[in-house]
């Protein structure tokens, strides 16, 4: 009997230069399973409803803009990697690309090997991002301190704000008093303001009902929307 293989990961390209494209498609073919579309409208549309395991985006479409593109899906709270490709040299419309929510940039005319090997450590930094949790708006990944807003902006955490809200996310229908959260996180009963402390940090960097207050008897997570 022979052995089963084992399907390749799923890729959408978007990419309204035809000869840029078919050469592109036949080097990503080796390894992907390509969806392609030529228009930014369609490929909008393709990556809102159908599951890929990275998107590659050329910048500038016909239709709707690889960086309105990737803006639309975080709004959607879709985390798929995308990278952007763009014959665009001014620093200005890369970072526009990067704010919009894409992972990374390759500058055309590109290096195949190159291309592939960033599709590459996209995946790879994808997987390791590992368990996500709904808190409020946020889409919260405790395994790498990252919080994921409602417009796709990115937020990185610090050891300690990440200890505390995976504390609260863990168990989000229970109500922590600040004595709990003191012991858990600074192995201190009495350290209960710097958990006030930690709360208001992690509201600064996200948002304020990202931890509810619940009065008289402590905190807890937000609850998911």
């Amino acid at each position: 009997m022979s052995e089963a293989v084992a399907p390749r990961p799923r890729l959408l390209y978007v990419e309204d230069d035809a000869e840029i494209a078919a050469m592109t498609i036949e080097v990503l073919g080796e390894v992907y399973d390509v969806v392609h579309e030529s228009e930014g409208t369609a490929g909008r549309e393709r990556a809102l409803r159908e599951s890929f395991e990275v998107i590659l985006l050329d910048r500038r479409l016909p239709g709707r803009d690889g960086a309105e593109i990737v803006r639309d899906l975080r709004t959607a709270h879709i985390t798929t990697p995308v990278l952007l490709l763009t014959a665009l040299g001014a620093v200005a419309d890369r970072v526009e690309g990067l704010d919009a929510g894409a992972n990374d940039y390759l500058l055309k005319p590109f290096d195949y090997d190159e291309l592939l090997a960033r599709l590459r450590a996209l995946r790879r930094a994808f997987r390791a991002e590992g368990r996500r949790r709904g808190v409020a708006e946020w889409t919260y990944l405790p395994d790498t301190a990252v919080a994921y807003g409602p417009s796709g902006e990115r937020v990185s955490l610090t050891s300690t704000e990440n200890a505390v809200l995976e504390l609260l996310s863990r168990s989000p229908d229970h109500v922590f008093s600040r004595e709990e959260i003191a012991r858990a996180v600074f192995s201190a009963p009495d350290a209960v303001t710097t958990v006030d402390t930690y709360v208001h940090y992690l509201r600064r960097k996200t948002a304020t009902d990202v931890v509810e207050t619940v009065r008289g008897r402590g905190y807890r997570a937000g609850a998911e929307r």
